[in-house]
């Protein structure tokens, strides 16, 4: 998968590189090779060029001019890599006695190339191997061939630019700056040949190389407050503008023609420009006046006219260098990782001939792009990291560069606003304390329970009920539901509170189980007797009026005093009467019940006579008689206990006044030859014994 980025709709795509800044012991880069088989994002990952790394890191890395090659430098152990585009591969690799600083192509391929490193030696490298090497006074930190007079311009720490003539292969008499501090970087202007070098006391001087003397001095002022060194020259090929980083992170853009600069770039972090990069003849006519400057955090690409941001590249690791494929945008990163990353930008130009195929793939193996916003973050601008004392803390982790501000964590915010703002906190709690009170309020105006839902126009209790029953989101899809939705919209629907049924079946506030009033309760009881003492005392009062008519701040008291008094009585009495019309109401729906019930006139023998009213009493005396007769015609147990302890049961059936055995009692007895005796104790079952 390529990782993605999209800024003011500009995709940049990272086609190689990782995350990861420490190399691994051999024994267990093996052991995880062997393991990436099983892994499905290892077997999608695009490698664009195969070996695109070094052991630990890489420091330097350039294209040659013909755009077939790319020469790389890196550690440890200090070694040079050769990568062939046709191939997509390395096509040698080379060990060097020390590290190398810089380096500088001085053929169209890769086969002649001088290498200063970090032991003071100048090391001639050619396609067979190393070719020769000497040694300068002092350590070197830059490099600049000059292709028309054959010059080797090298920049040292001291106050003095070596020269050294290929072509007579020899020093020349070197050019002596005014500062002896060192030079930090040199570039060579292509159309007329003038030299820049920014030294480290702050300054650029610009030396013609026809004339062996110095034309001008000029004292870069950043604006930052603090003085500092002059880390990045850089000149554009069209022979007036100009470009230079500072040690504060700051580019400052030139006409040679003034002195004063046209524009002023921030980084952001602080860190001193390592590289500036001018990006012309790219895409449409909006990209052709746009510049790219890189610390070693982030690579900005940005429009040099106006300082919009156009992209950024920015990668998990620390940068060394960044290189710039021609005419095309694809970027290549030397980091402190062990893979060289490579950035993919289609808005600045297609990708290179030797890698077309990038363009095909880019949308199929996309990412989401992921912009850069941090959830737990907070954006602040210059003004506040000048109010809140931080400004030491600008080029750390802390604060990310963004924009024309940070972003700083909202907890390291909120210690960093308390201890400069002490009142913060106070501010804070009464508007949170103001936040609290709007919300009580608006929650009192709403019915309590009830869904908030424009759809209930009828039956709310019903909806707050269901509400505090099953809970909000069962009541909500309820009322959501279509299948309901004429229960809480037409008020045909309407339940009616007032029907006894329904009072029976759901008991209301003012009524228990069976329908009955319920009786006071104690504070209702408290209210009655209160009522009573409050009308005794308005009488005292109007007795005390009557005699102190002469004092009116007296009466003006009182008459305040009666009116709330009156107000609560009345408030008091209302419900009361409210109480008993409802109790009359409920004794009136139960006499009408109990006059609707008819019963049939039973007589005392027990036959069937006219039908008439009865009283709800007398059907319970006769019902009372009748399961009475019901219970003598059952079977009688007789139980005799003899003075021994013993016990004896005997069952008989009730015979009938008239006498006669019954149709059953023949059919038992049918056959026998001696009577039985009613009650008479058989004492076996023996058949003999009968007969």
């Amino acid at each position: 998968m390529l990782k993605s980025t999209n800024a003011n709709g500009v995709s940049v795509y990272q086609v190689s590189g990782t995350n990861i800044s420490r190399s691994l012991p051999d024994w267990m880069a093996r052991k995880r090779k062997r393991a990436l088989k099983y892994d499905v994002d290892y077997q999608n990952r695009v490698e664009l060029i195969q070996d695109f790394e070094f052991s630990e890191a890489s420091n330097k890395i350039k294209v040659t001019k013909d755009g077939q090659y790319a020469m790389a430098t890196g550690t440890y152990k200090p070694q040079i890599h050769v990568y062939e585009f046709s191939n997509l591969a390395i096509k040698f690799s080379r060990h060097t006695d020390a590290e190398n600083v810089d380096f500088a192509i001085l053929s169209d391929d890769w086969t002649k190339s001088i290498h200063l490193q970090n032991d003071r030696s100048l090391e001639f490298q050619v396609n067979g191997g190393r070719y020769y090497k000497t040694r300068i006074p002092k350590f070197g930190r830059c490099l600049r061939y000059n292709d028309v007079s054959c010059d080797l311009y090298v920049g040292a720490s001291g106050n003095e630019i070596y020269r050294l003539n290929l072509e007579q292969g020899r020093f020349m008499r070197p050019f002596e700056v005014e500062n002896d501090t060192g030079v930090n970087s040199i570039d060579i202007n292509s159309v007329h040949g003038l030299i820049g070098a920014g030294l480290e006391d702050g300054t650029v001087e610009f030396w013609d190389p026809r004339a062996k003397q110095r034309v001008i001095k000029v004292v870069i002022n950043d604006g930052s407050g603090s003085q500092g060194e002059v880390s990045c020259v850089k000149f554009r090929n069209d022979g007036l503008n100009f470009a230079c980083g500072t040690s504060n992170g700051m580019t400052m853009l030139y006409d040679m023609r003034t002195s004063l600069p046209l524009l002023t770039k921030d980084q952001g972090y602080g860190f001193d420009i390592k590289k500036i990069i001018w990006l012309d003849n790219t895409g449409t006519e909006d990209n052709n006046n746009l510049i790219m400057t890189s610390d070693k955090k982030i690579a900005k690409v940005w429009n040099c006219h106006s300082g919009k941001p156009f992209a950024a590249m920015e990668p998990s690791v620390n940068i060394n260098d960044v290189e710039y494929v021609p005419k095309s945008g694809m970027f290549f990163m030397a980091t402190e990782s062990i893979s060289m990353h490579t950035y993919y930008i289609p808005e600045l130009g297609p990708s290179p001939k030797w890698c077309s195929f990038l363009d095909n793939i880019t949308e199929e193996l996309e990412e989401k792009p992921s912009n850069t916003v941090y959830s737990n973050y907070r954006f602040i601008t210059k003004q506040d990291v000048k109010k809140l004392s931080i400004e030491h803390l600008v080029g750390t982790k802390v604060l990310k560069a963004y924009m024309h501000g940070y972003f700083i964590n909202t907890e390291l915010y909120d210690k960093v606003n308390l201890i400069a703002n002490p009142t913060a906190m106070e501010y804070e709690r009464e508007n949170e304390i103001k936040k609290r009170i709007e919300q009580a309020r608006e929650s009192r105006t709403r019915t309590a329970g009830a869904v908030t839902n424009t759809k209930v126009k009828v039956n709310k209790d019903f909806v707050g009920h269901l509400e505090k029953k099953f809970g909000s989101d069962v009541a909500e899809n309820v009322v959501n539901d279509d299948r309901f939705k004429e229960i809480f919209e037409d008020p045909a629907f309407q339940i009616d509170t007032d029907n006894f049924d329904y009072q029976q079946i759901n008991s209301s506030s003012n009524k228990n189980g069976t329908g009955e009033v319920k009786p006071l309760t104690a504070a209702e009881e408290s209210d009655e007797e209160r009522l009573e003492e409050e009308e005794e005392e308005e009488q005292e009062a109007k007795e005390s009026d009557s005699e102190s008519e002469s004092e009116k701040e007296e009466e003006e008291e009182i008459e305040t005093k009666n009116i709330a008094k009156e107000a609560r009585a009345e408030k008091i009495r209302q419900r009361l009467i409210k109480r008993k019309k409802q109790k009359k109401h409920e004794e009136g729906e139960k006499r009408k019940f109990l006059a609707t019930l008819k019963t049939v006139d039973v007589n005392e023998n027990g036959k069937s006579g006219q039908s008439k009213t009865v009283s709800f009493g007398k059907q319970v005396e006769l019902q009372r008689k009748k399961n009475q007769k019901v219970k003598e015609s059952q079977e009688k147990v007789r139980i005799h206990k003899a003075p021994s302890g013993a016990a004896e049961i005997t069952f008989s059936s009730h015979r009938k006044k008239h006498g006669g055995h019954n149709e059953e009692d023949k059919q038992e007895l049918h056959g026998k030859k001696k009577q039985v005796y009613e009650g008479r104790r058989k004492a076996s079952k023996n058949t003999f014994r009968g007969m």
